[in-house]
């Protein structure tokens, strides 16, 4: 498991209120390291919260919809008076899903505005502390979404892509300041979101993850960017990165629909 001398004495979770975020939250705690959860919702955010306190460590909470104008200064004032020696941005979602030339503007706008402008900010603001400090680690959750184009999902997928070559630079970057980057890449895991979203988990042969697993795989390949793909996905991105692409496409959509029972 990880070094919490090397990855504490604080970590910072975007999105750490449920699912695999709370996962993170939990092992984290357990290993002695504080930290700051970020999340909209106030109630799971204060649950997750407690059980880490009851693993012995402080914990600050900040009920926050990232989106909003002034999100990067609300997390500086509650984070500028501690170390932060891990960043894990997990609140990147398919918050406006449609058919794109039917779908508003300003929706796809907001997904994008999540998934990329604001993992920028803050790996910008930690990041630039952490190469200052000499050691740390920023995670960025990805998504096999982000290895081929989706219908109704086109800007969620092209703004996951975006972050993997994004993760893949800053950690070319980084790594001679001893700050490791990596995007952890998820596939189908039993979450709150994807279980509100409808995914049918019980397709035959279909790899489901849960997402305790999930983030106890995460931590301990933090040093190993600059990418690593969770329980056992790895062949399938392996896949969505071949040839050709129209028939990878279209075979890939078939999937996604019946994940999606449509």
């Amino acid at each position: 498991m990880i070094d919490p001398q090397y990855y504490g004495p604080w970590a910072v979770i975007a999105g750490g209120s449920e699912g695999v975020g709370a996962g993170f939250a939990d092992e984290l705690s357990k290993l002695g390291i504080n930290l700051v959860l970020i999340a909209r919702k106030p109630g799971p955010l204060e649950e997750t919260a407690a059980k880490a306190r009851a693993n012995g460590v402080e914990v600050r909470t900040l009920a926050l919809d990232l989106l909003v104008p002034d999100a990067l200064d609300q997390i500086k004032a509650v984070t500028d008076d501690v170390e932060v020696g891990l960043l894990i941005f997990n609140a990147g979602a398919n918050s406006y899903g449609h058919e794109f030339v039917t779908g508003d503007l300003s929706g796809f706008a907001g997904v994008i505005e999540l998934n990329i402008n604001k993992q920028l900010e803050l790996s910008h603001h930690f990041g630039g502390l952490m190469k200052d400090r000499g050691r740390g680690g920023i995670m960025l959750l990805g998504s096999l979404a982000g290895f081929m184009g989706s219908e109704h999902q086109s800007i969620y997928a092209a703004s996951k892509a975006f972050g993997r070559i994004f993760t893949e630079s800053l950690w070319l970057e980084l790594q001679p300041y001893g700050v490791h980057v990596v995007e952890f890449i998820l596939g189908v895991t039993r979450t709150p979101a994807m279980i509100r979203a409808g995914l049918n988990f019980d397709i035959p042969g279909m790899n489901v993850a849960e997402p305790e697993d999930v983030a106890r795989e995460g931590l301990e390949h933090l040093a190993d960017g600059p990418i690593w793909v969770a329980a056992g996905n790895y062949e399938g991105a392996k896949k969505r990165s071949g040839f050709p692409r129209d028939k990878m496409v279209k075979g890939a959509a078939e999937a996604m629909r019946k994940l999606l029972n449509r």
